[in-house]
């Protein structure tokens, strides 16, 4: 057992376990310490015996939030309590029980971001996803359920919700730049029993709840989308890229726009792409995280062109900035919608893009196994090696990405056709 009197120089010091979490316990005050876990996060505590005779251990604050002099004060009073005949941790689990949607989703995701709740695979989950998560959190969870005790959820309440997200109860405009309405659907409202789900099942498993009061909710099937351009719906979004530019649309928007269209890239991927992961040279761009984790993804001359054109922002890392915030720029749905209506292109998506990509690749001969690598959805040692071995992947890539450039001009060849602004 470490011991120390607990100062600010002492807590600096302690050192991050690699799994579990470590104590360092205080010379002056018995039962008053701190415990710092893997994720590097060290939170004050007391630990105590109660009358029936069980150790408990009660946070009592996060350093940096408080003082070691207010969380040493706070120790005083609680330990106190516990002299007393009162027992401080039963307080926090008649806490715990009546706490409501809201409090239990603010509690994920603190958790959650803090790397103490594990997704898939056993790892923390990823930021992207916990942003998708929030976003569902704000938009139709907490407005629905959020005044509702968490415990005493049933499944009807949450089948309930769902369904006043797929009627576009919770419907209202989009911030962070996106534009348009969250107007629900059976896609989105599926998701949200999925986050609402999965949120109950982290509080059992921490203890926050004894069940998990709504297993066997009934999620909303959502039709696969299969949405992709013909031939001549690229050479019209071709047209309609090149009317866009003679109108003075973001030129930011477009080049996206192109990016998503002659690599398959997720939108996150191309909207998010910083300068330092292309390799021009290499013809790859070396991804850090992914939706499949890090991967090295082919890029090919046409995309190559477009995203070395980008100029460049002092101090943003980005290959599309964003130029109303320091991060990406994160409007090409609300761009390319404007780009499709000029041509009369209906059901489009940055998503279709993607799936014209790799169903271009499948007309030209390559097999499912290789869209899958072109698009990210293969193992971490096929995209990694093929950057270094497989230059067959590579050229895949490429014909795929000229077929499409080239159909792009071809719409871009016909401009004169439309009508002049």
């Amino acid at each position: 057992m470490a011991l120390a009197k607990l100062n600010k120089r002492n807590i600096d010091a302690l050192s991050i376990p690699a799994s579990g979490q470590s104590f360092l316990w205080d010379t002056e005050i018995k039962g008053f310490g701190i415990r710092v876990g893997a994720s590097g996060v060290k939170s004050f505590v007391i630990q105590y015996v109660n009358q029936e005779g069980r150790i408990r251990r009660v946070k009592i604050g996060r350093f940096g939030l408080i003082t070691v002099e207010q969380a040493r004060d706070l120790a005083k009073i609680k330990l106190g309590e516990v002299a007393a005949g009162l027992d401080p941790a039963e307080e926090v689990i008649a806490a715990r029980a009546e706490m409501t949607v809201t409090a239990m989703c603010d509690w994920y995701l603190k958790e959650a971001r803090a790397g103490n709740l594990l997704g898939r695979r056993n790892r923390p989950i990823k930021t992207s996803s916990l942003n998708m998560d929030e976003s569902r959190i704000e938009t139709h969870i907490k407005p629905l359920l959020g005044n509702r005790k968490a415990r005493h959820l049933t499944i009807a309440d949450v089948e309930k919700m769902q369904t006043d997200v797929l009627h576009g109860k919770t419907a209202k405009l989009r911030s962070g730049g996106r534009g348009g309405k969250a107007t629900g659907g059976p896609g989105v409202a599926g998701r949200c029993v999925g986050t609402l789900q999965a949120i109950l099942g982290h509080a059992k498993h921490k203890g926050l709840i004894d069940q998990h009061p709504t297993k066997g909710a009934k999620k909303l099937a959502t039709q696969k989308r299969t949405r992709r351009l013909s031939s001549k719906e690229i050479e019209m979004l071709g047209k309609g890229l090149a009317y866009a530019e003679r109108r003075g649309d973001s030129p930011t928007g477009l080049a996206v726009i192109r990016t998503l269209i002659l690599t398959g890239y997720r939108r996150e991927e191309a909207q998010a792409m910083q300068r330092a992961w292309v390799n021009a040279d290499g013809r790859y761009v070396a991804f850090p995280d992914t939706k499949s984790d890090a991967q090295i993804r082919a890029l090919g001359p046409e995309a190559a062109k477009v995203v070395m054109a980008q100029p460049e922002v002092v101090g943003s890392p980005y290959v599309f900035p964003s130029m109303s915030s320091d991060g990406p720029f994160t409007a090409v749905g609300s761009v390319l919608q404007r780009v499709c209506q000029l041509v009369e292109l209906k059901g489009v998506t940055p998503h279709t893009l993607r799936h014209t990509f790799g169903s271009m690749a499948g007309e030209l001969g390559f097999s499912e196994l290789t869209i899958r690598a072109m698009l990210g959805h293969a193992s971490q040692n096929v995209t990694q090696d093929y950057i270094h071995i497989d230059d067959a992947l590579k050229l895949a890539v490429q014909r795929t990405s000229d077929e499409i450039a080239r159909l792009l001009e071809m719409g871009a060849k016909r401009l004169e056709k439309l009508p002049q602004t």
